[in-house]
């Protein structure tokens, strides 16, 4: 995995206060493999109540993960009871590594 254990420690408190403390965040894409280089910062936030504004709270967090970590570009799925899942969703799952 491409993070720092600073940068995993900043996007789950981040997550935390976008989404709550039981909001579980997968990282995924090209950052998850350490022979890759570059690219961006791929996320899934999973949370078990639902979400009034996911496309506001999406971009909030990916805006405020990203300025973190110097203007790296950072896209950020959300899934939650009142949202389709989508075949992304299932790749995060596959993939992923929990944070």
């Amino acid at each position: 995995m491409r993070l720092t254990p600073d940068q995993v420690a900043i996007i789950k408190r981040l997550s935390a206060e976008e989404f709550g403390q039981s909001a579980r965040v997968r990282l995924f894409g090209s950052r998850v493999r350490d022979d890759d280089r570059g690219g961006d910062v791929d996320l899934m936030v999973e949370v078990t109540t639902v979400i009034e504004s996911p496309a506001w709270q999406s971009a909030m967090l990916a805006t405020r993960v990203s300025r973190a970590m110097s203007g790296r570009r950072v896209d950020v799925v959300l899934s939650a009871p009142n949202l389709r899942d989508l075949p992304i969703h299932a790749v995060a799952r596959r993939e992923g590594v929990l944070l």
